[in-house]
Protein backbone atom coordinates (compact mmCIF):
# COMPACT_ATOMS: atom_id res chain seq x y z
CA UNK A 1 0.00 0.00 0.00
CA UNK A 2 2.90 2.35 0.76
CA UNK A 3 4.46 1.71 -2.66
CA UNK A 4 1.12 2.39 -4.36
CA UNK A 5 0.74 5.66 -2.45
CA UNK A 6 4.30 6.67 -3.42
CA UNK A 7 3.59 5.87 -7.08
CA UNK A 8 0.41 7.98 -7.16
CA UNK A 9 2.11 10.84 -5.31
CA UNK A 10 5.04 10.94 -7.74
CA UNK A 11 2.66 10.80 -10.73
CA UNK A 12 0.59 13.67 -9.29
CA UNK A 13 3.67 15.80 -8.55
CA UNK A 14 5.12 15.32 -12.04
CA UNK A 15 1.87 15.98 -13.91
CA UNK A 16 1.86 19.78 -13.75
CA UNK A 17 5.54 20.51 -14.56
CA UNK A 18 5.47 17.99 -17.43
CA UNK A 19 2.24 19.58 -18.70
CA UNK A 20 3.68 23.09 -18.62
CA UNK A 21 6.78 21.86 -20.47
CA UNK A 22 4.66 20.19 -23.17
CA UNK A 23 2.54 23.32 -23.61
CA UNK A 24 5.71 25.32 -24.13
CA UNK A 25 7.16 22.73 -26.50
CA UNK A 26 4.09 22.89 -28.75
CA UNK A 27 3.93 26.67 -28.80
CA UNK A 28 5.09 27.71 -32.26
CA UNK A 29 6.53 30.91 -30.86
CA UNK A 30 10.17 30.84 -29.67
CA UNK A 31 10.63 29.01 -26.38
CA UNK A 32 13.44 28.16 -24.02
CA UNK A 33 13.61 24.56 -25.26
CA UNK A 34 14.04 25.34 -28.96
CA UNK A 35 17.85 25.41 -28.84
CA UNK A 36 18.03 21.98 -27.25
CA UNK A 37 15.97 20.33 -30.01
CA UNK A 38 16.35 22.59 -33.03
CA UNK A 39 19.45 20.75 -34.26
CA UNK A 40 17.29 17.60 -34.64
CA UNK A 41 14.08 19.17 -35.92
CA UNK A 42 15.41 21.64 -38.50
CA UNK A 43 17.27 19.07 -40.65
CA UNK A 44 14.30 16.67 -40.49
CA UNK A 45 11.82 19.33 -41.55
CA UNK A 46 14.19 20.68 -44.23
CA UNK A 47 14.84 17.23 -45.73
CA UNK A 48 11.10 16.53 -45.74
CA UNK A 49 10.28 19.83 -47.41
CA UNK A 50 7.83 20.70 -44.63
CA UNK A 51 6.94 24.37 -44.32
CA UNK A 52 5.78 26.02 -41.13
CA UNK A 53 2.32 26.79 -42.47
CA UNK A 54 -0.93 26.24 -40.58
CA UNK A 55 -3.48 23.71 -41.84
CA UNK A 56 -7.26 23.75 -41.58
CA UNK A 57 -8.94 20.74 -40.00
CA UNK A 58 -9.47 18.94 -43.31
CA UNK A 59 -5.82 19.32 -44.32
CA UNK A 60 -4.75 18.20 -40.85
CA UNK A 61 -6.95 15.07 -41.06
CA UNK A 62 -5.79 14.17 -44.59
CA UNK A 63 -2.15 14.54 -43.56
CA UNK A 64 -2.67 12.42 -40.45
CA UNK A 65 -4.53 9.57 -42.14
CA UNK A 66 -2.33 9.61 -45.24
CA UNK A 67 0.90 9.29 -43.26
CA UNK A 68 -0.55 6.60 -41.00
CA UNK A 69 -1.89 4.47 -43.86
CA UNK A 70 1.48 4.71 -45.63
CA UNK A 71 3.22 3.49 -42.46
CA UNK A 72 0.78 0.57 -42.16
CA UNK A 73 1.63 -0.54 -45.71
CA UNK A 74 5.40 -0.33 -45.12
CA UNK A 75 5.24 -2.25 -41.85
CA UNK A 76 2.94 -4.89 -43.33
CA UNK A 77 5.55 -5.50 -46.03
CA UNK A 78 8.29 -5.90 -43.39
CA UNK A 79 6.24 -8.52 -41.52
CA UNK A 80 5.57 -10.47 -44.71
CA UNK A 81 9.23 -10.38 -45.79
CA UNK A 82 10.99 -10.74 -42.43
CA UNK A 83 12.27 -14.24 -43.32
CA UNK A 84 14.25 -12.67 -46.18
CA UNK A 85 15.51 -9.65 -44.23
CA UNK A 86 18.57 -9.40 -41.94
CA UNK A 87 18.66 -9.45 -38.11
CA UNK A 88 16.73 -12.69 -37.88
CA UNK A 89 19.16 -14.97 -35.98
CA UNK A 90 16.36 -17.29 -34.83
CA UNK A 91 15.12 -17.86 -38.40
CA UNK A 92 11.55 -16.68 -37.76
CA UNK A 93 9.27 -17.17 -40.76
CA UNK A 94 7.10 -14.59 -42.52
CA UNK A 95 3.86 -13.60 -40.82
CA UNK A 96 0.62 -15.07 -42.15
CA UNK A 97 -1.22 -12.39 -44.24
CA UNK A 98 -4.22 -11.78 -41.95
CA UNK A 99 -1.95 -11.75 -38.88
CA UNK A 100 0.38 -9.24 -40.56
CA UNK A 101 -2.68 -7.11 -41.44
CA UNK A 102 -3.86 -7.21 -37.83
CA UNK A 103 -0.43 -6.49 -36.33
CA UNK A 104 0.39 -3.58 -38.66
CA UNK A 105 -2.93 -1.86 -37.88
CA UNK A 106 -2.67 -2.75 -34.20
CA UNK A 107 0.66 -0.98 -33.65
CA UNK A 108 -0.18 1.97 -35.91
CA UNK A 109 -3.45 2.39 -34.00
CA UNK A 110 -1.48 2.51 -30.72
CA UNK A 111 -3.39 -0.64 -29.65
CA UNK A 112 -0.64 -3.29 -29.72
CA UNK A 113 -3.12 -6.14 -29.61
CA UNK A 114 -0.99 -9.22 -30.21
CA UNK A 115 -2.35 -12.37 -31.82
CA UNK A 116 1.18 -13.76 -31.88
CA UNK A 117 3.73 -14.59 -29.18
CA UNK A 118 6.24 -11.74 -29.06
CA UNK A 119 9.53 -13.60 -28.96
CA UNK A 120 8.57 -16.22 -31.56
CA UNK A 121 6.49 -14.14 -33.97
CA UNK A 122 8.88 -11.38 -35.02
CA UNK A 123 12.55 -11.06 -35.97
CA UNK A 124 14.80 -8.50 -34.27
CA UNK A 125 14.55 -6.29 -37.35
CA UNK A 126 10.74 -6.43 -37.25
CA UNK A 127 10.79 -5.60 -33.54
CA UNK A 128 13.09 -2.59 -34.00
CA UNK A 129 12.33 -1.21 -37.49
CA UNK A 130 8.60 -1.91 -37.54
CA UNK A 131 7.27 -2.28 -34.00
CA UNK A 132 9.43 0.26 -32.12
CA UNK A 133 9.10 2.70 -35.03
CA UNK A 134 5.31 2.56 -34.75
CA UNK A 135 5.54 2.78 -30.96
CA UNK A 136 6.92 6.28 -31.47
CA UNK A 137 4.86 7.45 -34.44
CA UNK A 138 1.49 6.06 -33.24
CA UNK A 139 1.34 7.97 -29.92
CA UNK A 140 2.91 11.01 -31.61
CA UNK A 141 -0.01 10.99 -34.05
CA UNK A 142 -2.73 11.30 -31.41
CA UNK A 143 -0.51 13.57 -29.34
CA UNK A 144 -0.42 15.92 -32.33
CA UNK A 145 -4.18 15.60 -32.88
CA UNK A 146 -4.93 16.41 -29.22
CA UNK A 147 -2.70 19.50 -29.36
CA UNK A 148 -4.43 20.63 -32.58
CA UNK A 149 -7.88 20.21 -31.00
CA UNK A 150 -6.79 22.17 -27.91
CA UNK A 151 -5.49 24.95 -30.17
CA UNK A 152 -8.82 25.04 -32.00
CA UNK A 153 -10.78 25.25 -28.74
CA UNK A 154 -8.48 28.06 -27.64
CA UNK A 155 -9.29 30.03 -30.81
CA UNK A 156 -5.82 29.51 -32.33
CA UNK A 157 -4.87 27.96 -35.70
CA UNK A 158 -4.71 24.15 -35.54
CA UNK A 159 -1.07 24.09 -36.59
CA UNK A 160 0.73 21.71 -38.94
CA UNK A 161 0.44 17.93 -38.48
CA UNK A 162 3.93 17.16 -39.79
CA UNK A 163 5.60 19.64 -37.44
CA UNK A 164 3.53 18.44 -34.49
CA UNK A 165 4.42 14.80 -35.29
CA UNK A 166 8.12 15.62 -35.31
CA UNK A 167 7.92 17.69 -32.13
CA UNK A 168 6.01 14.99 -30.26
CA UNK A 169 8.91 12.63 -30.93
CA UNK A 170 11.91 14.92 -30.57
CA UNK A 171 10.73 16.94 -27.56
CA UNK A 172 8.81 14.38 -25.51
CA UNK A 173 8.99 10.72 -26.51
CA UNK A 174 12.60 10.22 -27.64
CA UNK A 175 14.38 12.03 -24.75
CA UNK A 176 12.35 10.34 -22.00
CA UNK A 177 12.42 6.91 -23.67
CA UNK A 178 16.22 7.09 -24.10
CA UNK A 179 16.84 7.85 -20.43
CA UNK A 180 14.37 5.30 -19.09
CA UNK A 181 15.75 2.59 -21.40
CA UNK A 182 19.12 3.03 -19.66
CA UNK A 183 17.39 2.72 -16.28
CA UNK A 184 15.70 -0.51 -17.38
CA UNK A 185 19.06 -1.89 -18.53
CA UNK A 186 20.46 -1.08 -15.09
CA UNK A 187 17.57 -3.06 -13.58
CA UNK A 188 18.47 -6.14 -15.61
CA UNK A 189 16.35 -5.82 -18.76
CA UNK A 190 18.28 -7.26 -21.77
CA UNK A 191 19.45 -5.07 -24.67
CA UNK A 192 21.25 -7.24 -27.19
CA UNK A 193 21.17 -8.48 -30.77
CA UNK A 194 22.52 -11.90 -29.80
CA UNK A 195 20.26 -14.87 -30.64
CA UNK A 196 18.24 -17.04 -28.28
CA UNK A 197 20.39 -18.83 -25.69
CA UNK A 198 20.17 -22.61 -25.46
CA UNK A 199 20.94 -23.66 -21.88
CA UNK A 200 21.17 -27.04 -20.19
CA UNK A 201 19.07 -27.38 -17.04
CA UNK A 202 20.10 -29.26 -13.87
CA UNK A 203 18.03 -32.19 -15.10
CA UNK A 204 20.02 -32.26 -18.35
CA UNK A 205 17.25 -30.96 -20.60
CA UNK A 206 17.76 -28.18 -23.13
CA UNK A 207 15.99 -24.86 -22.56
CA UNK A 208 15.70 -22.00 -25.07
CA UNK A 209 15.95 -18.57 -23.41
CA UNK A 210 14.73 -15.72 -25.62
CA UNK A 211 16.34 -12.31 -25.39
CA UNK A 212 16.88 -9.30 -27.64
CA UNK A 213 16.71 -5.47 -27.69
CA UNK A 214 14.13 -5.43 -24.90
CA UNK A 215 15.01 -2.29 -22.89
CA UNK A 216 14.61 0.13 -25.81
CA UNK A 217 11.32 -1.61 -26.64
CA UNK A 218 10.07 -1.46 -23.05
CA UNK A 219 10.65 2.25 -22.42
CA UNK A 220 8.58 3.49 -25.37
CA UNK A 221 6.07 0.68 -24.86
CA UNK A 222 5.05 2.24 -21.54
CA UNK A 223 5.74 5.93 -22.19
CA UNK A 224 3.81 5.91 -25.47
CA UNK A 225 0.89 3.96 -23.95
CA UNK A 226 1.56 1.20 -26.48
CA UNK A 227 1.58 -1.92 -24.31
CA UNK A 228 2.71 -4.67 -26.67
CA UNK A 229 5.11 -7.19 -25.16
CA UNK A 230 8.52 -8.15 -26.51
CA UNK A 231 7.73 -11.50 -24.89
CA UNK A 232 4.43 -13.32 -25.13
CA UNK A 233 3.58 -12.88 -21.45
CA UNK A 234 4.35 -9.15 -21.60
CA UNK A 235 5.43 -7.50 -18.33
CA UNK A 236 4.89 -10.70 -16.37
CA UNK A 237 8.17 -11.92 -17.92
CA UNK A 238 11.22 -11.41 -15.63
CA UNK A 239 13.30 -10.08 -18.56
CA UNK A 240 10.65 -7.47 -19.34
CA UNK A 241 9.85 -6.62 -15.71
CA UNK A 242 12.61 -7.84 -13.37
CA UNK A 243 11.57 -6.40 -10.02
CA UNK A 244 9.26 -4.11 -8.07
CA UNK A 245 11.27 -1.00 -9.02
CA UNK A 246 10.94 -1.72 -12.75
CA UNK A 247 7.25 -2.46 -12.16
CA UNK A 248 6.69 0.95 -10.53
CA UNK A 249 8.69 2.74 -13.23
CA UNK A 250 6.52 1.13 -15.90
CA UNK A 251 3.34 2.36 -14.23
CA UNK A 252 4.82 5.83 -13.77
CA UNK A 253 5.70 5.99 -17.47
CA UNK A 254 2.15 4.98 -18.40
CA UNK A 255 0.77 7.87 -16.36
CA UNK A 256 3.46 10.47 -17.07
CA UNK A 257 2.15 12.17 -20.21
CA UNK A 258 -1.52 11.26 -19.84
CA UNK A 259 -1.85 12.93 -16.43
CA UNK A 260 -0.08 16.03 -17.72
CA UNK A 261 -2.48 16.73 -20.60
CA UNK A 262 -5.13 18.53 -18.47
CA UNK A 263 -2.42 21.03 -17.51
CA UNK A 264 -1.35 21.35 -21.15
CA UNK A 265 -4.97 22.16 -21.95
CA UNK A 266 -5.32 24.68 -19.12
CA UNK A 267 -2.15 26.49 -20.15
CA UNK A 268 -2.95 26.60 -23.87
CA UNK A 269 -6.55 27.80 -23.49
CA UNK A 270 -5.50 30.44 -20.97
CA UNK A 271 -7.51 29.05 -18.05
CA UNK A 272 -5.38 26.91 -15.75
CA UNK A 273 -8.33 26.28 -13.42
CA UNK A 274 -10.09 24.31 -16.16
CA UNK A 275 -7.08 22.03 -16.44
CA UNK A 276 -6.99 21.59 -12.67
CA UNK A 277 -10.68 20.66 -12.59
CA UNK A 278 -10.36 18.04 -15.34
CA UNK A 279 -7.26 16.57 -13.68
CA UNK A 280 -9.10 16.33 -10.35
CA UNK A 281 -12.24 14.83 -11.92
CA UNK A 282 -10.27 12.12 -13.71
CA UNK A 283 -8.23 11.52 -10.56
CA UNK A 284 -11.39 10.89 -8.54
CA UNK A 285 -12.64 8.33 -11.07
CA UNK A 286 -9.21 6.67 -11.15
CA UNK A 287 -9.01 6.34 -7.36
CA UNK A 288 -12.55 4.88 -7.19
CA UNK A 289 -11.66 2.24 -9.82
CA UNK A 290 -8.39 1.42 -8.06
CA UNK A 291 -10.05 1.11 -4.64
CA UNK A 292 -12.71 -1.32 -5.84
CA UNK A 293 -10.14 -3.36 -7.73
CA UNK A 294 -7.94 -3.71 -4.64
CA UNK A 295 -10.93 -4.64 -2.49
CA UNK A 296 -12.15 -7.24 -4.98
CA UNK A 297 -8.80 -8.90 -5.64
CA UNK A 298 -7.81 -8.92 -1.96
CA UNK A 299 -11.14 -10.45 -0.92
CA UNK A 300 -10.20 -13.75 -2.52
CA UNK A 301 -12.33 -16.29 -4.35
CA UNK A 302 -15.21 -17.89 -2.40
CA UNK A 303 -15.19 -20.91 -4.70
CA UNK A 304 -11.55 -21.66 -3.91
CA UNK A 305 -12.23 -21.22 -0.21
CA UNK A 306 -15.10 -23.71 -0.43
CA UNK A 307 -12.73 -26.23 -2.05
CA UNK A 308 -10.35 -25.92 0.87
CA UNK A 309 -7.90 -23.63 -0.97
CA UNK A 310 -7.25 -20.58 1.20
CA UNK A 311 -7.57 -17.34 -0.77
CA UNK A 312 -8.28 -15.13 2.22
CA UNK A 313 -5.13 -13.13 1.45
CA UNK A 314 -6.32 -12.42 -2.06
CA UNK A 315 -6.61 -14.32 -5.29
CA UNK A 316 -3.11 -15.17 -6.57
CA UNK A 317 -4.40 -17.05 -9.61
CA UNK A 318 -2.68 -15.70 -12.72
CA UNK A 319 -0.52 -13.26 -10.74
CA UNK A 320 3.24 -13.03 -10.45
CA UNK A 321 4.56 -13.97 -7.00
CA UNK A 322 7.13 -11.16 -7.39
CA UNK A 323 4.37 -8.54 -7.37
CA UNK A 324 1.50 -10.09 -5.45
CA UNK A 325 -2.14 -9.11 -5.43
CA UNK A 326 -1.83 -5.37 -4.73
CA UNK A 327 0.79 -4.53 -7.37
CA UNK A 328 -1.07 -6.67 -9.90
CA UNK A 329 -4.37 -4.92 -9.19
CA UNK A 330 -2.96 -1.42 -9.47
CA UNK A 331 -1.12 -2.36 -12.69
CA UNK A 332 -4.36 -3.65 -14.24
CA UNK A 333 -6.14 -0.38 -13.44
CA UNK A 334 -3.26 1.85 -14.58
CA UNK A 335 -2.80 0.01 -17.88
CA UNK A 336 -6.50 0.16 -18.82
CA UNK A 337 -7.06 3.70 -17.51
CA UNK A 338 -4.00 4.93 -19.45
CA UNK A 339 -4.98 2.97 -22.59
CA UNK A 340 -1.67 1.13 -22.55
CA UNK A 341 -2.51 -2.58 -22.54
CA UNK A 342 0.68 -3.84 -20.91
CA UNK A 343 0.01 -6.52 -18.28
CA UNK A 344 1.92 -7.99 -15.37
CA UNK A 345 -0.89 -10.41 -14.58
CA UNK A 346 -3.34 -12.33 -16.74
CA UNK A 347 -6.56 -10.30 -16.81
CA UNK A 348 -8.55 -13.43 -17.61
CA UNK A 349 -7.87 -14.60 -14.05
CA UNK A 350 -9.04 -11.43 -12.31
CA UNK A 351 -12.13 -11.69 -10.14
CA UNK A 352 -15.35 -10.82 -12.02
CA UNK A 353 -15.42 -7.36 -10.43
CA UNK A 354 -11.71 -6.81 -11.08
CA UNK A 355 -12.19 -7.77 -14.72
CA UNK A 356 -15.27 -5.56 -15.01
CA UNK A 357 -13.33 -2.54 -13.76
CA UNK A 358 -10.66 -2.98 -16.44
CA UNK A 359 -13.46 -3.29 -19.00
CA UNK A 360 -15.16 -0.17 -17.65
CA UNK A 361 -11.96 1.86 -17.91
CA UNK A 362 -11.80 1.05 -21.62
CA UNK A 363 -15.50 1.52 -22.25
CA UNK A 364 -15.51 4.99 -20.68
CA UNK A 365 -12.09 5.79 -22.18
CA UNK A 366 -11.95 9.04 -20.20
CA UNK A 367 -9.95 8.18 -17.06
CA UNK A 368 -6.77 9.91 -18.26
CA UNK A 369 -6.66 7.67 -21.36
CA UNK A 370 -3.74 7.23 -23.74
CA UNK A 371 -1.49 9.93 -25.11
CA UNK A 372 -3.85 12.32 -26.85
CA UNK A 373 -6.70 9.96 -27.72
CA UNK A 374 -7.98 9.63 -24.16
CA UNK A 375 -7.85 13.36 -23.52
CA UNK A 376 -9.71 14.00 -26.78
CA UNK A 377 -12.52 11.87 -25.32
CA UNK A 378 -12.32 13.86 -22.09
CA UNK A 379 -12.87 17.08 -24.03
CA UNK A 380 -15.81 15.44 -25.81
CA UNK A 381 -17.48 14.59 -22.50
CA UNK A 382 -16.72 18.09 -21.21
CA UNK A 383 -18.60 19.57 -24.19
CA UNK A 384 -21.48 17.14 -23.59
CA UNK A 385 -21.61 18.22 -19.93
CA UNK A 386 -21.75 21.89 -20.96
CA UNK A 387 -24.46 21.10 -23.52
CA UNK A 388 -26.59 19.31 -20.91
CA UNK A 389 -26.14 22.19 -18.48
CA UNK A 390 -27.29 24.61 -21.17
CA UNK A 391 -30.39 22.53 -21.87
CA UNK A 392 -31.29 22.47 -18.18
CA UNK A 393 -31.30 26.26 -17.91
CA UNK A 394 -32.76 26.91 -21.38
CA UNK A 395 -29.67 28.68 -22.71
CA UNK A 396 -27.46 28.04 -25.76
CA UNK A 397 -24.41 26.29 -24.24
CA UNK A 398 -21.00 27.91 -24.49
CA UNK A 399 -17.59 26.31 -24.16
CA UNK A 400 -14.46 28.47 -23.95
CA UNK A 401 -16.42 31.41 -25.29
CA UNK A 402 -17.85 29.60 -28.33
CA UNK A 403 -21.48 28.53 -28.76
CA UNK A 404 -22.06 24.76 -28.95
CA UNK A 405 -24.68 24.27 -31.65
CA UNK A 406 -26.23 21.47 -33.69
CA UNK A 407 -23.25 20.83 -35.99
CA UNK A 408 -20.89 20.15 -33.10
CA UNK A 409 -23.39 18.03 -31.18
CA UNK A 410 -24.24 15.91 -34.23
CA UNK A 411 -20.56 15.10 -34.71
CA UNK A 412 -20.19 14.25 -31.02
CA UNK A 413 -23.36 12.14 -30.98
CA UNK A 414 -22.08 10.09 -33.94
CA UNK A 415 -18.74 9.62 -32.18
CA UNK A 416 -20.51 8.42 -29.04
CA UNK A 417 -22.51 5.86 -31.02
CA UNK A 418 -19.58 4.43 -32.98
CA UNK A 419 -17.66 3.27 -29.88
CA UNK A 420 -20.37 0.88 -28.53
CA UNK A 421 -21.24 -0.28 -32.05
CA UNK A 422 -17.63 -1.31 -32.62
CA UNK A 423 -17.74 -3.33 -29.39
CA UNK A 424 -21.21 -4.85 -29.14
CA UNK A 425 -21.97 -5.78 -32.76
CA UNK A 426 -18.75 -7.77 -33.37
CA UNK A 427 -19.16 -9.40 -29.92
CA UNK A 428 -22.60 -10.68 -30.92
CA UNK A 429 -21.24 -11.97 -34.24
CA UNK A 430 -18.30 -13.75 -32.61
CA UNK A 431 -20.41 -15.40 -29.90
CA UNK A 432 -22.95 -16.57 -32.48
CA UNK A 433 -20.72 -17.72 -35.34
CA UNK A 434 -17.37 -18.63 -33.75
CA UNK A 435 -18.07 -20.21 -30.33
CA UNK A 436 -15.29 -22.77 -30.85
CA UNK A 437 -12.65 -20.02 -30.44
CA UNK A 438 -13.95 -19.11 -26.95
CA UNK A 439 -12.04 -21.00 -24.25
CA UNK A 440 -14.48 -20.21 -21.44
CA UNK A 441 -18.15 -21.04 -21.15
CA UNK A 442 -21.09 -19.08 -19.79
CA UNK A 443 -20.82 -15.55 -18.52
CA UNK A 444 -17.01 -15.53 -18.47
CA UNK A 445 -16.92 -16.53 -22.13
CA UNK A 446 -19.06 -13.54 -23.07
CA UNK A 447 -16.76 -11.27 -21.06
CA UNK A 448 -13.75 -12.79 -22.80
CA UNK A 449 -15.11 -11.92 -26.25
CA UNK A 450 -16.41 -8.49 -25.21
CA UNK A 451 -13.04 -7.67 -23.66
CA UNK A 452 -11.25 -8.42 -26.96
CA UNK A 453 -13.39 -5.99 -28.95
CA UNK A 454 -13.47 -3.38 -26.17
CA UNK A 455 -9.69 -3.47 -26.01
CA UNK A 456 -9.55 -3.11 -29.80
CA UNK A 457 -12.04 -0.22 -30.02
CA UNK A 458 -10.43 1.65 -27.11
CA UNK A 459 -6.93 1.10 -28.56
CA UNK A 460 -5.80 -0.63 -25.37
CA UNK A 461 -4.54 -4.02 -26.55
CA UNK A 462 -4.74 -6.11 -23.38
CA UNK A 463 -6.83 -9.26 -23.52
CA UNK A 464 -8.59 -12.02 -21.62
CA UNK A 465 -6.02 -14.52 -22.83
CA UNK A 466 -7.05 -18.00 -23.83
CA UNK A 467 -9.18 -16.79 -26.71
CA UNK A 468 -8.38 -18.56 -29.98
CA UNK A 469 -7.79 -15.25 -31.72
CA UNK A 470 -5.11 -16.03 -34.33
CA UNK A 471 -7.64 -16.92 -37.03
CA UNK A 472 -8.74 -14.99 -40.14
CA UNK A 473 -12.00 -13.90 -38.47
CA UNK A 474 -10.39 -12.51 -35.34
CA UNK A 475 -7.42 -10.97 -37.19
CA UNK A 476 -9.60 -9.19 -39.75
CA UNK A 477 -12.47 -8.19 -37.44
CA UNK A 478 -10.28 -6.75 -34.68
CA UNK A 479 -8.09 -5.08 -37.31
CA UNK A 480 -11.11 -3.24 -38.71
CA UNK A 481 -12.36 -2.35 -35.21
CA UNK A 482 -8.92 -1.00 -34.23
CA UNK A 483 -8.68 1.15 -37.36
CA UNK A 484 -12.17 2.64 -37.02
CA UNK A 485 -11.87 3.00 -33.24
CA UNK A 486 -8.67 4.95 -33.71
CA UNK A 487 -9.38 7.28 -36.60
CA UNK A 488 -13.12 7.93 -36.56
CA UNK A 489 -13.06 9.97 -33.35
CA UNK A 490 -9.90 11.84 -34.45
CA UNK A 491 -11.66 12.98 -37.62
CA UNK A 492 -14.94 14.00 -35.99
CA UNK A 493 -13.37 15.85 -33.08
CA UNK A 494 -10.88 17.66 -35.29
CA UNK A 495 -13.96 18.71 -37.27
CA UNK A 496 -15.54 19.98 -34.03
CA UNK A 497 -12.38 21.95 -33.22
CA UNK A 498 -12.35 23.41 -36.74
CA UNK A 499 -16.01 24.38 -36.46
CA UNK A 500 -15.52 26.13 -33.12
CA UNK A 501 -12.39 27.86 -34.39
CA UNK A 502 -14.42 29.46 -37.19
CA UNK A 503 -16.95 30.94 -34.73
CA UNK A 504 -16.74 34.33 -33.13
CA UNK A 505 -16.08 34.43 -29.40
CA UNK A 506 -19.07 35.22 -27.18
CA UNK A 507 -18.39 37.55 -24.23
CA UNK A 508 -18.83 35.88 -20.84
CA UNK A 509 -21.99 36.93 -19.00
CA UNK A 510 -23.74 36.18 -15.73
CA UNK A 511 -25.57 33.32 -17.44
CA UNK A 512 -22.40 31.60 -18.68
CA UNK A 513 -21.91 28.15 -17.16
CA UNK A 514 -18.44 28.09 -15.62
CA UNK A 515 -16.22 25.12 -16.43
CA UNK A 516 -13.51 25.74 -13.84
CA UNK A 517 -15.23 24.80 -10.57
CA UNK A 518 -16.37 21.73 -8.65
CA UNK A 519 -19.91 21.96 -9.99
CA UNK A 520 -18.58 21.36 -13.48
CA UNK A 521 -16.29 18.58 -12.22
CA UNK A 522 -19.30 16.83 -10.68
CA UNK A 523 -21.35 17.26 -13.85
CA UNK A 524 -18.44 15.96 -15.96
CA UNK A 525 -18.09 12.80 -13.85
CA UNK A 526 -21.84 12.25 -13.86
CA UNK A 527 -22.03 12.66 -17.63
CA UNK A 528 -19.23 10.16 -18.29
CA UNK A 529 -20.66 7.59 -15.88
CA UNK A 530 -24.30 7.94 -16.95
CA UNK A 531 -23.57 7.84 -20.68
CA UNK A 532 -21.27 4.84 -20.16
CA UNK A 533 -23.78 3.08 -17.91
CA UNK A 534 -26.68 3.55 -20.29
CA UNK A 535 -24.58 2.21 -23.15
CA UNK A 536 -22.76 -0.75 -21.64
CA UNK A 537 -24.58 -1.74 -18.43
CA UNK A 538 -26.80 -4.40 -20.07
CA UNK A 539 -23.75 -6.10 -21.57
CA UNK A 540 -21.89 -5.95 -18.26
CA UNK A 541 -24.91 -7.50 -16.52
CA UNK A 542 -24.76 -10.47 -18.89
CA UNK A 543 -21.02 -10.85 -18.39
CA UNK A 544 -18.98 -10.02 -15.26
CA UNK A 545 -21.89 -8.98 -13.02
CA UNK A 546 -23.77 -12.22 -13.67
CA UNK A 547 -20.55 -14.16 -13.11
CA UNK A 548 -19.99 -12.45 -9.76
CA UNK A 549 -23.54 -13.24 -8.65
CA UNK A 550 -23.08 -16.93 -9.48
CA UNK A 551 -19.98 -17.30 -7.31
CA UNK A 552 -21.05 -19.29 -4.28
CA UNK A 553 -18.95 -20.19 -1.24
Amino acid sequence: MVSIAVLLLIAALLAKPVGLYIAKAFDYSPTGVDKAFGWIEKPLLWLSGIKNNDQNWKQYVLSLIGVNVFMIIIVYAIFRLQHLLPLNPSGILAMEPTLAFNTAISFMANTNLQHYSGESGLSYLSQMIAIVFLMFTAPATTFAAAIAIIRGLAGKPLGNFFIDLVRANTRVLLPIAFVTALIFIAQGVPQTLEPTVVATTLEGAEQSIARGPVASFLSIKELGNNGGGFFGVNSAHPFENPNVLSNMLQMLLMLLVTTSLPFVYGKMVGNKKQGNVLFAAMGIMFVIMLTFSLLSENAGNPVLNALGMDSSQGSMEGKEARFGVAQSSVYSIVTTAAETGAVNTMHDTLTPIGGMLTLTNMMLNTIYGGIGAGFINVLMYAIIAVFLAGLMVGRTPEFLGKKIESREMKLIAITLLVHPILILVPTAIAVTLYPETISNGGFHGLTQVMYEFTSSAANNGSGFEGLGDNTPFWNISTGIVMFLGRYFSLVTLLAVAGSLLAKKAVPESSGTFRTDNWLFATLFIGTAVIVGALTFFPALVLGPIAEQLTLKP
